[in-house]
């Protein structure tokens, strides 16, 4: 998830430097490959694809050229932006806040735009058959919709897989936490063998 939102990150600077997706009119500029570079984060060593253009013009934003650790405010600003029930406005405030106020408007909605279809995919990727164990935790809070403070919940499934960790699925929820499991059903879920469900 980290390397995918990093490299689509960078993808939305460069098309920004480049005037639109492929080439600068203006400049002649050219996107001109890729170079690699790792990063250390909180999940280990994570090695992504910087975009060059012809020019050397480039410079990365989100994470600087000589960086090479991943900030834990970063990380958590990138999986909260995979998290389910987050509004096109939501992820644009986020990436706003990763970037603070040194890009423009329009290169924040360009790397929206990039990051909303690889969200997508990920909310509703396919699941395993078999989970021996799911943990199940549900945070309730109020919110302000339509002029109203209302209540929701907000439910976290986390399932183990055999011989490693793996995120289930993340719903926010209007009523009752059971449509959790349908929705990790239609997502390919078979059987939980073992349900731990704070009450």
């Amino acid at each position: 998830m980290m390397k995918v939102m990093i490299e689509e990150f960078y993808q939305g600077e460069l098309e920004k430097e480049l005037g639109y997706n492929y080439r600068n009119k203006d400049s002649n500029n050219l996107r001109n490959g890729y170079s690699s570079n790792k990063f250390k984060s909180s999940a280990g060593e994570i090695e992504v694809s910087i975009p060059r253009d012809r020019n050397g013009k480039y410079k990365p934003q989100v994470i600087k050229k000589y960086q090479n650790t991943i900030g834990q405010d970063l990380e958590a600003k990138i999986i909260s932006i995979y998290a389910k029930g987050m509004t096109t406005s939501d992820i644009e405030s986020h990436i706003e806040e990763i970037y603070g106020y040194q890009v423009s408007d329009s290169s924040i909605t360009r790397i929206t735009d990039k990051i909303l279809p690889l969200v997508k995919e990920w909310q509703t990727r396919p699941l395993e058959a078999i989970y021996p164990i799911i943990f199940m935790d549900t945070i309730h809070y109020h919110v302000r919709s339509e002029g109203q403070i209302v209540k929701k919940l907000y439910t976290l499934l986390l399932g183990l897989v055999f011989l490693k960790k793996k995120m289930l699925s993340e719903c926010r929820l209007e009523k009752m936490n059971l449509q959790s499991f349908g929705s990790v059903k239609s997502r390919g879920v078979e059987d939980i063998l073992i349900a731990c469900v704070k009450v």
